[in-house]
């Protein structure tokens, strides 16, 4: 597979375009706040056509910050800990 074939799924993406500040944390964020920043992002998510190959992107990568396929970095940390397969994962991811 070619870098512009394993990449395409961006130029689709239901956030291209959009402030990465809603996908990622300032400094300092906390509680309520980051919530609400958080389910912001993740209504994004639900409605992206490539939300499958994002997710999968973000946990084989081990993205370390912000709301990729609709799941936080500590909702992708947790699954990564699980010990699932990637193939279990997507799955998982709709």
């Amino acid at each position: 597979m070619s870098p512009a074939e394993y990449w395409h799924w961006r130029e689709l993406a239901a956030c291209r375009g959009m402030e990465s500040e809603l996908f990622y944390a300032p400094d300092g964020e906390r509680g309520a706040t980051k919530r609400r920043r958080e389910r912001a992002a993740k209504a994004v998510c639900a409605a992206c056509p490539v939300r499958r190959p994002c997710l999968a992107h973000a946990l084989a990568s081990q993205e370390r910050y912000g709301v990729w396929g609709g799941l936080s970095e500590r909702e992708r940390a947790a699954l990564l800990v699980s010990g699932r397969s990637l193939q279990d994962l997507q799955r998982l991811a709709g």
